[in-house]
């Protein structure tokens, strides 16, 4: 017998009260490993700074146009994610503050460390009081100047974003979970016709000059309202938790996994070919959203998928260290020690596998000694507190721990996250 896609499945509510213990969801971990990898190869396409290995112009111009959204389309998948999850894996027992305690947990620690490492290698010398501080309490994004916002360790600018949705989660969430399940799918256009309207609006309304120091077609303070400021953000985060009612209420269409990730890649050629403000979010905000519902459908239904093997779960659970090495990697690897060298096609690949290599390394060791401790002694309840909810596992910017959602929310990001651009 057939499942009517508009009927709820079995064990689904539809009105505020959530499943006792929804599905864990190991596929959309093993997804936010490639979400990252997805920004790393942005970020190794640079000619500024010249984080592009390659000699030879036309492939070096290649491999960066080839990449030129991947890191856009990374990070909105991270934030999609960490409202996805925190939703599914939310609890009406929960407390206002364990929930935040838990949150500030998995992302200051890992960021506080690759904050130190980047002032020691390189960014110490060059950043002022007015940019350094900001940054080490994740409040950059919030400044328009560009030596701001991106600053330090440039992907860290995502967790300003992440913690913004975190601080707004446990009010957000009763709202949403009010919201009757005929008229979810309104308010999911919504979010998207309100991305539309605020690139359309950067696009008209702000003024394109000076342009950013990186060469983009548009000016810093278009790119930091268009992308950085994290207020802009939100959209896609409500959208992830719109899409997570949709899905436990038994709303979302079944989509299958290969035309979820055709229509993906879609949605990236889309990116590619539209002015530049509308490939930060727009085109590629409905693929990336039924790619997660997809992934998310396949593991409830417990499909088989490359995705949810313990080699690509463990990679998606070292994805959040990945993502704040990756920059640190490429600046001091590429431009410190290496002093920008470029290669032929081989050397280059080479290359770019080795710092990729040296990245997930350095994500395996924030997880195992900065992470993973941290969390084990500060985020359990205190002797005699309620006991707070299972978080499911998989994501933007959190790591799993035995908790679903540990594993998928820390994103980032942005959960992630979540780069210089990303």
């Amino acid at each position: 017998m057939t499942t009517d896609p508009l009927t709820p499945r079995p064990g689904r509510t539809t009105g505020e009260d959530l499943p006792e213990r929804p599905a864990s969801l190991p596929s959309l971990t093993g997804l936010r490993f490639i979400a990252a990898v997805m920004v790393f190869f942005f970020h190794s396409s640079f000619f500024e700074p010249l984080t592009n290995p390659f000699a030879d112009r036309g492939t070096a111009e290649g491999f960066q146009w080839l990449f030129s959204k991947a890191g856009w389309m990374g990070v909105s998948f991270f934030f999609v994610l960490s409202g996805f999850v925190l939703t599914w894996s939310s609890r009406k027992n929960d407390s206002v503050t364990g929930f935040w305690r838990r949150r500030l947990l998995k992302i200051f620690p890992n960021h506080v460390a690759t904050w130190a490492l980047a002032m020691l290698l390189f960014a110490g010398a060059a950043t002022p009081l007015t940019a350094w501080l900001p940054n080490l309490f994740l409040v950059h994004s919030w400044f328009p100047q560009h030596g701001v916002y991106i600053s330090v360790n440039a992907p860290s600018w995502s967790l300003c974003s992440e913690l913004l949705f975190y601080l707004a989660f446990p009010f957000l969430i009763g709202p949403v979970r009010r919201i009757t399940p005929e008229r979810l799918w309104a308010w999911a256009g919504a979010t998207v016709a309100g991305m539309l309207l605020l690139e359309a609006a950067v696009d008209l309304l702000v003024p394109d000059q000076p342009r950013t120091p990186e060469g983009f077609p548009i000016s810093s303070l278009q790119f930091w309202l268009g992308y950085n400021f994290p207020p802009s953000r939100m959209f896609e985060f409500v959208l992830g938790m719109l899409l997570a009612r949709l899905v436990l209420a038994g709303r979302f269409p079944r989509v299958p996994l290969p035309a979820a990730v055709a229509l993906a890649v879609a949605g990236y050629a889309l990116a590619l070919n539209v002015p530049f403000l509308y490939g930060f979010t727009v085109a590629g905000i409905i693929p990336v959203g039924v790619l997660v519902c997809s992934v998310a459908e396949a593991d409830i239904r417990g499909s088989r998928t490359l995705l949810r093997g313990p080699v690509m779960r463990w990679l998606g659970e070292v994805s959040f260290g990945f993502y704040l090495a990756q920059y640190l990697v490429l600046f001091y690897g590429r431009i410190i020690v290496q002093h920008g060298s470029t290669y032929g096609l081989v050397g280059g690949v080479l290359e770019l596998l080795g710092l990729l290599l040296v990245t997930l390394a350095l994500g395996w060791v924030l997880m195992t000694c900065v992470e993973r401790p941290v969390m084990h002694r500060w985020a359990r309840p205190r002797r005699g507190a309620p006991r707070p909810p299972v978080e499911s596992a998989a994501v933007p910017a959190t790591r799993a721990h035995g908790e679903v959602a540990a594993a998928v929310a820390a994103t980032g990001g942005s959960g992630a996250d979540m780069p210089s651009r990303t």
